[in-house]
């Protein structure tokens, strides 16, 4: 029934202003909207919808990715505009904080300033 509607993403923020300037100056998105409520952006032509809550939850496990081609381009960009990438115990992560799935896929997790887990995924195949 919903294969031909646009998908809407949301991220929680306690904190509009400094939700936008990490998704708009940091990540480079497209702000398309602020109002009281929520910071919209356009991520690669899907909506992303930063929304205004009392207190963001910690659930511990990814909420946004985005697929990359190169992932140490990707964050190595993202390093010189501040971003920290996350390290698990327990996981082979590369010195660039990149994880190699059993399928060849490389995944790399960092938080947003509300702590959201966002990711980078590198494909072995496309």
């Amino acid at each position: 029934m919903l294969t031909t509607s646009e998908l809407i993403a949301f991220a929680a923020t306690t904190d509009l202003d400094k939700a936008r300037a990490f998704y708009e100056h940091v990540l480079g998105l497209t702000l398309v909207e602020q109002n009281a409520y929520a910071c919209v952006f356009d991520a690669g032509g899907t909506m992303l919808r930063v929304t205004a809550v009392g207190a963001v939850a910690q659930p511990g496990y990814t909420v946004l990715g985005w697929r990359v081609a190169d992932i140490v381009e990707a964050i190595i960009g993202l390093e010189a505009r501040g971003v920290r990438f996350l390290r698990y115990d327990g996981m082979e992560q590369d010195e660039h904080g990149a994880w190699t799935t059993p399928g060849g896929d490389r995944i790399a997790w960092f938080r947003d300033p509300d702590g959201n887990v966002l990711s980078l995924t590198e494909f072995a195949s496309v």
